[in-house]
């Protein structure tokens, strides 16, 4: 029974390497190129730079003159009848006879008219010029934004991918702790049948062999539910299954120490701090265009054609056609709008003080932020040196526990407590070799070399 049941097991593990050979493996590149491509935050992120690229055109800037059209036409019929009562007219015997009605049929009056009219503003106190200014460093904040929604989204997708790698190495892992506990198990149960231990060693096998068969249950589990995290990010369907790329390669010292060196100037706090320094600038210079006159010019082009019915007195039709072109200049000065101009620059320069003051306090926090980052990441980087040399240590320990317990040297207990650290070794290195990849990533976002760097 035990052969079969060993027979089964093996087909198992076959078939679950088969399926798994069959995963594509999705690099790290691929993963970027996707979230880049598919991420709903960057889509919309992408998007508000598009209408911030609008608001930036010529086309915004009120720089252009204001061309109206207009066009009419009329039509009129009319059917009349015209009285002449008391008057008299000769006839032909030269007799004085009433004056006969005069009708008018179908008599027909047609209007047309059409015109342009242009307004162009010389000179407006400088305001649509600072407008206009304010604008590109509207649409330069909006890229800086955007590149911030990327870097956080490019974190965040390391962090649940990095998440998947781990799990999937926890699972090798486990695996092999299994893989171990049922040799261990089969072992015991030869030795009890030829009398040479106690069932004490088969029990103790078998309560291990089902803790280790749950912790890879739950560690596969885990892996699944991290894998459909790992797709919302990309966008991409919850039933897609693949592998992760588990190398891990560190940042150059050297390179990185470039990078802290200009981390505070290619911070994206620190440039978003200037660039809103800069557009509440412009606003408070537009502002003060309240206080200076507006010079413009109009003109205009007309073109009437006035066709009239006929009359009793003008049995014609008359004609009249006009053109006529206008131009004109206009000066507009609000030599005092009861105050509201002057308040609306006066709270400009408060803005532009308290933005001023923001950006010292960004300053701050953008140097605390990198030095505690650099910190932690010297930290985790050493923690997961140390971790590897434990990972050598309980190996050799767990392969001479081993060796002693099929001599029978040492108990199947002293054996599991070497086995779990073992696992536990190889586990916490794992986690500590992530963990330092993404204090990484993190330093390289705040020195704003996230997206500049191979990952």
């Amino acid at each position: 029974m035990r052969i079969k049941t060993f027979s089964l097991t093996t087909i198992l593990v076959v078939l679950v390497q088969i399926i798994s050979a069959q995963e594509k493996v999705l690099s790290k590149e691929e993963a970027v190129k996707l979230a880049l491509e598919n991420n709903f935050g960057i889509i919309i992120a992408k998007n508000n730079v598009e209408v911030a690229e609008n608001n930036k055109n010529i086309l915004n800037s009120g720089f252009l003159p204001s061309i109206t059209g207009n066009a009419g036409a009329n039509y009129q019929r009319d059917d009349s009848t015209f009285e002449f009562p008391g008057q008299f007219i000769t006839d032909e015997d030269g007799n004085q006879v009433p004056r006969p009605d005069t009708d008018l049929y179908k008599a027909e009056a047609q209007r047309y008219n059409a015109g342009l009219t242009a307004n162009y503003t010389l000179f407006d106190g400088l305001g649509r010029l600072y407008d206009y200014k304010r604008l590109k460093e509207e649409y330069n904040l909006s890229e800086l934004q955007a590149r911030e929604t990327i870097e956080t989204t490019i974190l965040q997708l390391f962090t649940v991918y990095f998440e998947v790698a781990r799990l999937s190495e926890n699972i090798g892992v486990l695996e092999e702790t299994f893989s171990n506990t049922k040799n261990r198990l089969q072992r015991a149960e030869y030795s009890f049948e030829y009398g040479q231990n106690n069932k004490l060693d088969v029990l103790n096998a078998e309560v291990d062999l089902v803790n280790d068969s749950i912790n890879l249950m739950n560690e596969r589990q885990t892996f699944k539910n991290t894998q459909r995290d790992l797709n919302v990010l990309l966008n991409q369907e919850l039933i897609k299954v693949f592998r992760v790329d588990t190398t891990i390669v560190f940042t150059d010292p050297l390179t990185l120490d470039n990078y802290l060196n200009e981390g505070e100037r290619n911070n994206i706090r620190m440039l978003q701090a200037e660039k809103n320094v800069m557009i509440n600038d412009y606003s408070l210079k537009a502002g003060k265009s309240v206080f200076l006159p507006t010079i413009g010019l109009t003109g205009s082009y007309g073109w009437n054609l006035n066709q009239s019915a006929p009359s009793a007195f003008f049995p014609g039709i008359n004609t009249n056609n006009t053109r006529n072109f206008a131009l004109g200049a206009n000066l507009t000065w609000n030599l005092f709008d009861g105050g509201s101009g002057i308040t609306q620059v006066k709270n400009a320069k408060i803005l532009l003080d308290s933005q001023d003051t923001l950006q010292e306090q960004i300053e701050q926090e953008v140097k605390r932020d990198i030095a505690n980052a650099k910190g932690n990441y010297e930290n985790r980087l050493e923690v997961f040196r140390l971790q590897e040399q434990n990972v050598n240590t309980a190996t050799n320990n767990y392969n001479r526990s081993n060796e002693r317990y099929k001599l029978g040297q040492i108990t199947s207990v002293e054996l599991r407590q070497a086995q779990l650290n073992l696992l536990n070794a190889k586990t916490s290195k794992n986690l500590a070799k992530y963990n330092a990849k993404l204090a990484e990533l993190e330093l390289l976002q705040l020195t704003g070399q996230l997206l500049n760097t191979n990952l």
